[in-house]
């Protein structure tokens, strides 16, 4: 009998925030600094627990709105020569995620500079201090030069940060950051590597964790669909589609309800990975070429990866990360055979084909429902997928169809107001 999973808010946000950083060299790590020097200030400023904790979790999660590698890569610039439009986003995807819509706010003010006190309110809004001391952890973060030993660094980074104090930051934080500063701790802590800091921050925050139902696994796996899809308008209603119809497969399989919501949360994070893949890849108009589409490969890899140590999605990660694995074993990345897949990963391979078959590509139109079933049932010929699921997505096709088609058209509504 299924087990419903009951998982900590915290070490998915974890999870999510390293996978985001694994773009680029040049990003790794990044998530998981800002986190801690954020709630190190919040401890030096004397801020209570759960102001701690809401500070952490942003850190983790600050630039989720940035959504191309070029973006990363802008964001890692001390001074910016226009205002980024990340935080407005990140702010986008959290505020409808209940447990994590106070730490939204916190996000959308994370550029927004102190400028001697003008920065205490934005269009007659007051902005949370939180949002400031979040600035400038962001700040020191970018100043790290990981090639060089840390603490011949922190002079000039103290020094640098103290130059802007009034105009860029607000001097309290400045002056707590100063005084944080002069502990060799906080800086050897910083050149550690990302599990080290990870463990701090979680060590820290552990007494404030959320544990998560399925319900509300549902919703934060939902928001993070957003986060993978939206990076491209070709890829902004996939995951929606892919989930809505693996739990529609799913239902005629005679799933349980709660193994139904699991297929749902797995096909919402199906392609979690692909957040390590740089978007000019995933969006490239023509065919990829032998380097790109070994790039591409790896998605599912990171996938299963990240989620591996959350052992109570052990089942859901399965049936998310085995997508590209076939019937006859030459799939990717594990080669596992047929008798070696779960259920659920047999028809989440059946609901992301359909579903990307039904999509329009940048190197192709969509198909009509008729053509896709009949690739699918080839492919089920030639050892790919699954002949008894794919008979059964043929013997509902239509219905299955629309529901994909139904989810596609809110999906691209939910993009098109995020992007205009």
């Amino acid at each position: 009998m299924m087990v419903e999973p009951r998982l900590s808010m915290l070490d998915l946000i974890t999870c999510l925030s390293n996978v985001i950083d694994l773009v680029s060299p040049t990003v790794v790590n990044h998530h998981s600094r800002v986190a801690y020097i954020s709630l190190k200030l919040g401890e030096e400023l004397g801020l209570p627990q759960p102001k701690q904790a809401q500070l952490a979790i942003a850190g983790l999660l600050h630039d989720i709105g940035a959504l191309s590698l070029e973006e990363r890569l802008e964001s890692l610039k001390f001074d910016f020569s226009d205002s980024p439009r990340h935080p407005e986003r990140g702010y986008y995807f959290l505020k409808v995620f209940d447990p994590l819509a106070h730490v939204a706010e916190h996000i959308r003010h994370h550029h927004t500079p102190w400028n001697y006190g003008e920065g205490i309110t934005n269009n007659g809004e007051a902005i949370p201090f939180s949002s400031h001391i979040l600035n400038l952890a962001d700040r020191v973060a970018v100043l790290i030069d990981r090639s060089k030993p840390i603490l011949s660094q922190a002079a000039d980074i103290r020094k640098k940060i103290e130059d802007r104090s009034g105009s860029l930051f607000v001097p309290e934080i400045v002056n707590a950051f100063c005084d944080l500063s002069t502990r060799e701790y906080f800086w050897f802590d910083l050149a550690s590597p990302a599990t080290s800091i990870a463990m701090v921050v979680s060590e820290s925050l552990s007494p404030q964790s959320v544990e998560l139902s399925v319900t509300e696994l549902i919703g934060l796996g939902n928001l993070i669909r957003r986060i993978i899809d939206f990076r491209a308008p070709f890829t902004a209603s996939h995951s929606l589609r892919v989930a809505s119809t693996a739990e529609a497969l799913a239902g005629i399989a005679r799933f349980s309800k709660l193994e139904q919501n699991m297929i749902k949360v797995a096909g919402y994070i199906h392609d979690l990975g692909k957040l390590a893949v740089p978007g000019e890849i995933l969006g490239k108009p023509g065919k990829l070429n032998e380097s790109e589409f070994n790039v591409v490969k790896s998605h599912t890899f990171h996938s299963y990866r990240a989620l591996e140590p959350l052992y109570e999605l052990h089942t859901i990660n399965q049936w998310a990360s085995f997508h590209h694995e076939r019937m006859d074993g030459q799939g990717y990345p594990f080669r596992y055979k047929g008798a070696d897949l779960p259920l659920g990963s047999r028809i989440m391979s059946v609901a992301d084909t359909f579903s990307a078959l039904t999509e329009d590509r940048p190197y192709r139109p969509s198909m009509r429902c008729e053509n896709a079933v009949q690739i699918v049932r080839n492919m089920a010929r030639e050892g790919a997928l699954d002949p008894d699921i794919v008979s059964i997505l043929a013997q509902n096709a239509e219905e299955i169809y629309d529901i994909c088609m139904t989810t596609g058209v809110s999906a691209m509504e939910d993009y098109e107001q995020l992007t205009t």
